[in-house]
C-alpha cells in the first residue's frame, strides 16, 4: 500500500455561515492541493468534509495518516465516538441524534477502503501544511468558491 499524509482544515466566516476546507496530499515528495466552499454550512462540518475530500482524491487503498486540529474529528475515531453513535443507532450518550450523521456516514465510507491514522496537530501554530490548509479554506471563504 502507498503511504500518504493528508493534512486537513475547515473554517467558516461565523457559524452557521459561509465555509471553507482545504487539503494537502502528501506522497513521496509529491504535493496535491485541494480546496472548496460552501455558502451555509458550520466549522465541524467543513473539517468533516476536508478529510472526505482528502480521502476520497486517493484512487486506490492507501496507508493514510489524516492530520487535522480538529478535535472533534480526530476524538470521534480515537475516543471511539463513532463506534458508540453507531452502537446506540446514531444517538449521543444523552440520546440526542448525533450532529452531521450524513457527513460522519460517508466519512466512514471512505476510511474502510485504507488503513488511516488519525493524528491531531496544533491548529494556528508551527505546522505548514496545517497552516496552509487553513490559508486554503480561509481564501475558499473569501473568494466565495473554491
Amino acid at each position: 500500500m502507498k503511504a500518504i499524509e493528508i493534512y486537513t482544515d475547515g473554517a467558516c466566516s461565523g457559524n452557521p455561515g459561509p465555509g471553507g476546507w482545504g487539503v494537502v496530499l502528501l506522497y513521496q515528495g509529491n504535493k496535491k492541493e485541494l480546496a472548496g466552499y460552501q455558502p451555509e454550512t458550520t466549522n465541524n462540518r467543513m473539517e468533516l468534509f476536508a478529510a472526505i475530500q482528502g480521502l476520497a482524491a486517493l484512487r486506490e487503498p492507501c496507508e493514510v495518516t489524516l492530520y487535522s486540529d480538529s478535535s472533534y474529528l480526530i476524538n470521534a475515531f480515537e475516543k471511539h465516538w463513532l463506534d458508540n453513535w453507531q452502537r446506540n443507532g446514531w444517538k449521543t450518550s444523552s440520546k440526542s441524534p448525533v450532529e452531521n450523521q450524513d457527513l460522519w456516514k460517508l466519512l466512514l465510507l471512505h476510511v474502510k477502503n485504507h488503513r488511516v491514522r488519525f493524528v491531531k496537530v496544533k491548529g494556528h501554530s508551527d505546522n505548514a501544511y496545517n497552516n496552509r490548509c487553513d490559508e486554503m479554506a480561509v481564501a475558499a471563504i473569501r473568494n466565495g468558491r473554491a
